[in-house]
């Protein structure tokens, strides 16, 4: 997911995609801890989102 793609998006859009993004996190630690997880490195992309996706909520409530 690239920050353009975020920018585009409204703040309500943007609330929204936070909370997928913070599922899937869970779900993707879940499988982790039982050792179901193909590609760890998932984990690591989703937490690089959530924190685009945070810093595009900041610049848009400033």
């Amino acid at each position: 997911m690239k920050a353009e793609e975020l920018r585009s998006m409204s703040a309500e859009q943007l609330g929204v995609k936070l909370q997928d993004l913070k599922k899937e996190l869970f779900n993707l630690r879940f499988q982790h801890a039982i050792n179901q997880l193909d590609n760890p490195h998932k984990i690591t992309d989703v937490k690089h989102d959530i924190a685009r996706v945070m810093t595009v909520l900041r610049e848009k409530n400033a």
